[in-house]
């Protein structure tokens, strides 16, 4: 199961997204991010590779992880508010 919604976030990702991003709206957005979701919630390396993108671009990480919901970037923003208010 893990293989197949692996296989179809790299799909989404790398070939429907391209493809849909011509017609009118947020489609290809929409389906990269889909795609994007499931290829990190299903795949070592790439998150492997996103915590290393994050280390180096922060402002990237941020805002990736603001597109996709990521609990950990949640968790995060709600100590860093709380250490401000403090």
């Amino acid at each position: 199961m893990r293989i197949a919604l692996l296989t179809t976030g790299w799909l989404l990702f790398l070939i429907v997204a391209p493809l849909a991003s011509p017609l009118p709206g947020p489609g290809g957005t929409v389906i990269a991010a889909f795609g994007l979701i499931l290829v990190l919630r299903n795949s070592r390396w790439a998150r492997h590779r996103f915590v290393r993108l994050k280390a180096r671009w922060p402002r990237v990480g941020a805002f990736i992880d603001r597109i996709l919901v990521r609990g950990s970037a949640k968790r995060r923003r709600a100590v860093a508010k709380r250490l401000a208010a403090n």
